[in-house]
């Protein structure tokens, strides 16, 4: 299946260079080059985009409110691109429906990788966005409600654990040894978690479960202690958004680098 994809980007020599870069990808076709978001909304509209990469900051909508229209009327993802890494940036994008946040000088091969990962229906952050993201959850002091909240109502029991487990980290293959349940069962878990809750993936999935209070920093770890023969910096000690092994997702990149104008050019 050929991915296609819409890049804005106010400045026409970075948006054409990423456009040159991904167009040559046999599985990937450029169908737009815009130059601002309420463009790139229409674009992704016009040629029924699967993923769309936005700058941060462009005239007439920013990236952010482009992100959060075309998240909420369709299956586009996207993917934001930007110079700036504040944490302002981060949270609104990814609050905004973001599947992605890479920062302009991410290397070609990893533009390459998160294209095709975020089209699969997984998330990416650069590294340094992840360790944000990841900090300010699981700071000491982090707010966190007092009261169950009500949004979590919806899930089972069994949904609710494995929310948890999601949010300390864990991929799909130790979800499944931690329940005693089969890969299959867990990945039907994890489908009813983000579809009850109106999530689009694992990232907004370990942000709900820090905001709604379900994991908290300081909290132990699944299970109680580590497993003998287990380390410090095992599964079940990690939080989420680092690197680990067992689950294509838990790849930051191809070679680790990500978890992670004025005039438009419309293609045909």
């Amino acid at each position: 299946m050929t991915i296609r994809v819409v890049v804005a980007d106010d400045q026409e020599l970075v948006r054409s260079g990423f456009a040159l870069i991904l167009d040559v990808q046999p599985d990937i076709e450029v169908v737009a080059e815009v130059g601002d978001g309420a463009e790139a909304v229409a674009a992704v509209r016009r040629h029924a985009a699967d993923v769309a990469l936005l700058d941060v900051r462009m005239p007439r909508r920013d990236g952010i409110e482009a992100c959060r229209e075309i998240s909420g009327d369709s299956g586009c993802r996207c993917v934001m691109l930007t110079t700036f890494d504040s944490d302002e940036y981060v949270y609104d994008a990814l609050h905004a429906g973001a599947s992605g946040f890479l920062l302009k000088d991410v290397r070609r091969d990893d533009l390459v990788h998160a294209v095709r990962v975020v089209a699969q229906g997984d998330s990416l952050l650069a590294p340094s966005v992840a360790r944000r993201l990841v900090e300010q959850y699981t700071r000491p002091g982090a707010a966190r409600p007092r009261r169950p909240d009500p949004r979590l109502d919806v899930l089972t029991g069994r949904e609710r654990e494995t929310l948890l487990l999601l949010a300390r980290g864990l991929s799909n293959a130790e979800i499944a040894a931690e329940l005693v349940v089969s890969d299959h069962t867990v990945k039907t878990h994890v489908g009813n978690v983000l579809a009850k809750l109106g999530l689009r993936d694992r990232i907004q999935a370990v942000i709900c479960a820090y905001e709604t209070g379900l994991v908290a920093a300081g909290d132990p770890p699944p299970g109680g202690a580590p497993r003998a023969g287990s380390s410090p910096t095992s599964a079940r000690n990690r939080p989420p958004g680092t690197a680990r092994g067992g689950d294509p997702r838990d790849v930051p990149g191809p070679e680790d680098g990500a978890v992670h104008n004025n005039g438009s050019h419309q293609r045909s």
